[in-house]
């Protein structure tokens, strides 16, 4: 599993899960529709890598970092 900070601009990901903490985020980042098996596309990193901003299910969402960092990832080859 890799970071999404190892991310590049245009890569893709799966989320596999989360990391334990900030259960109410949690939550809210599965109401936005980051699921299990959710695909994504890394849009545009702010210059000093806070916010982020990835397309899932067809809409752009941004993302501080700090929370981004709660999804376990994988690399999506497509």
């Amino acid at each position: 599993m890799i970071s999404i900070s190892d991310l590049k601009i245009g890569e893709r990901a799966r989320i596999c899960g989360y990391h334990k903490g900030r259960d109410g985020y949690r939550q809210k980042l599965l109401s936005m529709g980051l699921t299990s098996g959710a695909e994504f596309k890394l849009i545009r990193k702010a210059p000093l890598g806070d916010p982020i901003q990835i397309e899932v299910r067809d809409f752009c969402l941004t993302l501080r970092s700090a929370e981004a960092e709660l999804l376990k990832i994988e690399r999506y080859d497509s």
